[in-house]
């Protein structure tokens, strides 16, 4: 060894450094929210970031945000994110998903086609401050849990779970190698441990065997029709599937985009992928937060047509989270999404890319599989128990994906081993429950007044 190399600190070295920082920031400081003086109008924030998107669109966005408080708080990350800003931190920074929402975990096919279960959504992922998540997500749990009618004393046990389950895998992580940390995963199959009742681990079967069914071949069944000609083509379903004006003009500017996008994907998929060829493109609506965002779906085809590859191919901006954590690395928003993508999950998709620059626009944009074995749990269906055995293994899963990037060891040393991290994010979340309550009344008033326009229902 180099004679001025440094020996890198040591487990117990980093756990105390973690312990330091709560005589700085202490534990109980996470507790709790209110509303700081002069708080933006969150129906304001919501319509500055309107002006960027595809004005058609915007109202789908308003309606499906206004169904409910869960809702809301799913399309709301821009609002939130400044909000957690005001908060204290412990400086511990590590890649954040920057939109933990209960929905945005779920199940996919790796590469090697076993289902796992992680963070499936990165529009917003960015390195910052590892409570935003973690407080997020305990949020989104305690508004699921009223959402649903249940309890008060019913939401907290979920919300407490979701945080005590961070902190002890948190704890598990911290004393393995880095290594075994990039290993660690969860497959869908082991899933059924933290299922509490007969009835809902056959509700979970009959839902595992739809999401292995939901492939290429299935969309291909779902999204498209053949012409009078023979030709397979997307079918479209407006306004939620369309071919707008300038699907022409997309037509002639497809080998530019193609071409961005081969040069960013590895050799070996590369390699899969020009086997295919485009057969078509749509503009297809997606997400809650989402809606108004170019987003397009491009089927390709391989050995015949029975033989179908769909990828999306979404539009990326700045992380809701930049103003108040910092910029990315990396200058292109797509980009940015792939590498948080790549950081924070156990496996990724295999076409994972990025382009930029067509039509005469700014717009960056990420690639991904439309449907590849993608499936999510049905939070509204749930009982109190499942609910919180469901807030626990997504508060496990997003300890993995933050200790791929930051330090468990000085992650545990700051929470702890007693409950007193969980005891201050629950309370934060029950008082962040109000916020949103009444942010989504808002909303709805801004609907009824005419102030925005809103479509329902779909």
């Amino acid at each position: 060894m180099h004679e001025n190399a440094l020996t890198p600190p040591t487990q117990a070295e980093r756990s105390q450094a973690g312990r330091a920082l709560r005589k700085i920031v202490p534990r109980s400081s996470q507790a709790g929210w209110t509303a700081p003086p002069r708080r933006p109008d969150p129906v304001s924030q919501l319509v500055a970031q309107d002006k960027v998107r595809i004005p058609e669109l915007v109202p789908i966005r308003h309606g499906r945000m206004a169904v409910s408080p869960f809702t809301f708080l799913r399309g709301a990350a821009a609002v939130m994110a400044r909000d957690l800003s005001k908060t204290p931190s412990s400086g511990i920074r590590v890649q954040c998903c920057g939109d933990a929402h209960l929905l945005n975990f779920g199940a996919y096919a790796t590469p090697e086609r076993n289902l796992v279960f992680d963070v499936n959504d990165f529009d917003e992922t960015l390195e910052a401050p590892f409570e935003w998540d973690v407080k997020r997500l305990a949020a989104s749990v305690y508004v699921a849990a009223i959402d649903n009618g249940f309890t008060p004393a019913q939401a907290t046990v979920a919300t407490i779970n979701s945080a005590a389950a961070y902190r002890s895998v948190m704890a598990e992580l911290a004393t393995m190698t880095f290594l075994d940390i990039h290993y660690a995963r969860v497959n869908v199959a082991e899933l059924v441990q933290f299922i509490p009742t007969g009835k809902a681990r056959l509700r979970f079967e009959k839902g595992l065997a739809k999401t292995r069914g939901k492939g290429n071949l299935q969309a291909l069944e779902k999204l498209t029709t053949v012409t009078q000609d023979g030709q397979v083509q997307i079918a479209d379903q407006p306004p939620l599937v369309d071919h707008p004006p300038d699907s022409r003009d997309m037509a002639k500017v497809i080998p530019l985009i193609l071409s961005q996008y081969r040069a960013t994907l590895l050799s070996d998929r590369l390699e899969v992928f020009n086997r295919y060829h485009l057969v078509d493109t749509a503009r297809k609506v997606v997400g809650v937060g989402s809606v108004g965002l170019d987003a397009r779906i491009a089927l390709f085809l391989g050995r015949d047509d029975q033989d179908p590859l769909f990828l999306q191919m979404k539009e990326a901006r700045a992380s809701v989270l930049a103003p108040y954590a910092g910029g990315s690395p990396f200058s292109h928003h797509g980009q940015r999404v792939v590498e948080g993508q790549r950081l924070m999950q156990a496996a990724s998709d295999m076409f994972l890319g990025w382009y930029s620059g067509v039509m005469g626009t700014r717009r960056q944009y990420y690639v991904r599989q439309l449907r590849d074995m993608k499936g999510s749990a049905d939070v509204g269906r749930m009982t109190p128990e499942v609910l919180a055995a469901y807030a626990g293994l997504c508060g496990g899963t997003l300890a993995r994906s933050h200790a791929r990037s930051g330090d468990p060891a000085m992650i545990t040393g700051y929470l702890g081993t007693g409950p007193q991290f969980e005891e201050a994010i629950a309370d934060f979340a029950t008082d962040y429950a109000v916020q949103t309550v009444a942010d989504h009344a808002l909303l709805q008033e801004a609907i009824t007044s005419g102030r925005i326009t809103a479509i329902e229902g779909i």
